[in-house]
């Protein structure tokens, strides 16, 4: 015994410390002598006897609560005598494996509980009363460990409405106690009132008539209330319940959906507002491509000459239509940045533009890449291939160089297009085609008719809406708002700084003829990104190179332009107004004379300005 005036001696039930580790009493107190008999101090699993899985069972649900109690492990005195029993434990904090255990006898316990219930009922004369707690009692004390280790909150009420069990996850979901609730209307305290504020009377409560009427009722959607005035949604079944036939009450087993009542409710708040918000970018979305269409259309086309004001124009004009337009001009001059440009400003800029450079393919070749082809075909092919009129439908067909598209080709390709319709190289089937077509080529009108390079009707087929871009060189004013564009393009893509384009590169860039075109210029401004160190920029121009020192600002467009006035009043000035001739202005700054007057006319410069 650990010592003679331990607590356990002034406990009025036999109670005892248990070692567990080393099934050793380390204390115990003279009830459980008398109890247990002997001196006690013999090892533990001497009294369980056959009942030792049974008891392990229950220090493991012991250990794993920390308190517990049981009936279900009978014990044995020292001399061997079976002894009903009720066993009580709890971990003793700070010693691993050292329980301390109350030991009640259950014939004791019956013949107190007896009289208790024989007195209670004659002084109150509720024999129905004890009988039904009597039940209630009984099912409790059965299934104690079933109720408490369910993860649902179960109760359970009598005929009359009043709490007969609780068990410990519905103590945790509502904040009552048993103490609470034992005996008590549990609908007053926990049912009393709906979500919204209403009373809910008993008698509409679907577990009142489920031990008034004997129905089961399965809710899906009610509140409970908890002690500190809180509502908590749950869902729950009330069953009824019988003794011997009888309708004793009945059994709510519930569960609280709170957490996934308002997950819904966040759900449903995240599908309308993502319905709203998709409602609105496709009405945003129609207001973006109209606005792409008309204020930021062709926003890649660079200049602010006349001849490019006049393509953006005719651009604007075609591109709402399904007319056939015809792209001319020198290699360089952007014809392929103009298609992309009406394609990306039509109604089929949802669909893909697909691009097929005639002169890129061999002629033995260009049939299968345009009509495609089946396996087995007369070509050799070993699969099935779409070819671009197919790839082209919905959207748009743009053909580069189309005059070097095969004469033998010309008529087929221009007998699909009319008739919509596509068939596969070997192949018997025809396959219906919806695209716009845009042609380009290097040749003017004269040279392709002249050259025979294009046939007539596909000609005529293709030059529905011509536009023609005219080379760089005559279009001046419009070299170096592209080289500053240009060559901001190359230094991003390349990563380096971006150098500073002086007056004296402009007036280079301008003295020279560009028999590239803007293809040339490209080329050239990337040279220049890759060749230019910090702020100097250094231009590599038909075999020279041109190294200009950096002006301390940077120029604006305004400034930009205000250059080259200045630099066409300079011109007139030095030919003393002539335009014209050997000597003229036009032959000084390298361009057509019809040129130069368009330029005077459009920055209007007088006479008095250079006299």
């Amino acid at each position: 015994m650990l010592s003679s005036d331990s607590l356990l001696q002034a406990l009025p039930e036999a109670a005892l410390v248990l070692d567990t580790s080393a099934d050793r009493i380390v204390d115990w107190n003279r009830h459980a002598t008398d109890l247990l008999g002997g001196t006690v101090p013999l090892p533990f699993s001497y009294y369980l006897g056959d009942a030792l899985p049974q008891f392990i069972v229950f220090m493991e649900e012991v250990d794993h609560r920390t308190e517990g109690w049981t009936r279900d492990v009978p014990l044995t005195t020292a001399f061997k005598e079976p002894l009903r029993c009720e066993l009580r434990a709890r971990m003793m904090p700070g010693k691993p494996g050292w329980v301390m255990m109350t030991i009640s006898n259950l014939d004791t316990l019956d013949r107190r509980a007896e009289q208790a219930a024989t007195a209670e009922t004659f002084r109150g004369g509720l024999v129905e009363w004890q009988r039904t707690q009597g039940f209630f009692a009984e099912l409790e004390r059965q299934n104690q460990l079933i109720l408490n280790a369910a993860g649902e909150g179960i109760y359970g009420v009598n005929a009359e409405g009043k709490t007969t069990f609780v068990n410990r996850a519905a103590q945790e979901m509502l904040g009552w106690t048993t103490e609470d609730l034992l005996g008590k209307d549990i609908h007053s305290m926990i049912h009393h009132h709906h979500l919204n504020g209403e009373i809910y009377p008993a008698r509409q409560c679907p577990i009142y008539r489920s031990f008034r009427f004997e129905q089961v009722h399965r809710i899906e959607d009610e509140v409970f209330w908890r002690k500190d005035g809180k509502p908590i949604r749950v869902e729950y079944v009330s069953t009824p319940i019988y003794d011997q036939q009888v309708l004793a009450g009945a059994v709510v087993i519930f569960r609280d959906i709170t957490e996934r009542k308002e997950n819904e409710r966040k759900l449903r708040e995240a599908l309308d507002e993502v319905a709203a918000l998709r409602d609105r970018l496709e009405q945003e979305n129609a207001y973006l491509q109209e606005a792409i269409t008309s204020e930021r259309a062709h926003h890649d086309i660079i200049g602010i000459s006349p001849a490019i004001r006049q393509i953006v124009t005719r651009i604007d004009l075609v591109a709402g239509t399904d007319a056939t337009v015809l792209i001319s001009g020198e290699t360089g001059t952007g014809k392929s940045l103009v298609a992309t440009e009406i394609h990306k400003a039509s109604a089929r800029a949802r669909r893909p533009l697909i691009h097929f450079k005639c002169s890129s393919v061999a002629p033995e070749q260009v049939e299968a890449e345009l009509f495609g082809q089946v396996r087995g075909a007369p070509n050799g092919a070993t699969r099935d291939k779409p070819g671009k009129l197919e790839l082209a439908h919905g959207g748009t067909l743009f053909l580069d160089d189309v005059e070097e598209l095969p004469l033998e080709i010309q008529g087929k390709f221009l007998a699909a297009l009319q008739n919509g319709k596509v068939q596969r190289l070997g192949d018997t089937r025809e396959k219906p085609i919806d695209i716009r077509v845009i042609a380009a080529t290097a040749l003017t009108e004269a040279q392709a008719r002249r050259a025979d390079r294009i046939r007539e009707d596909l000609f005529l087929f293709l030059s529905v809406f011509p536009i023609t871009c005219p080379p760089l060189r005559d279009r001046p004013e419009d070299i170096a708002p592209l080289s500053l564009h240009l060559l901001k393009i190359a230094c991003r893509r390349l990563n380096r700084p971006v150098p500073k384009l002086t007056e004296h590169g402009v007036q280079k860039l301008l003295g020279y003829n560009w028999p590239g075109n803007v293809r040339e210029l490209h080329n050239v401004m990337e040279r220049a990104a890759i060749v230019s160190q910090d702020a100097k920029m250094v231009i590599e121009l038909a075999g020279q190179t041109f190294e200009t020192a950096s002006n301390p600002t940077v120029r604006t467009e305004a400034q930009m332009q205000d250059l080259i006035r200045e630099n066409l009043v300079s011109a007139l000035r030095e030919t003393r107004g002539q335009v014209s001739g050997a000597n003229g202005a036009a032959a000084l700054l390298g361009m057509k004379p019809t040129t130069l007057t368009s330029r005077l006319k459009t920055m209007s410069i007088t006479d008095n300005e250079w006299e």
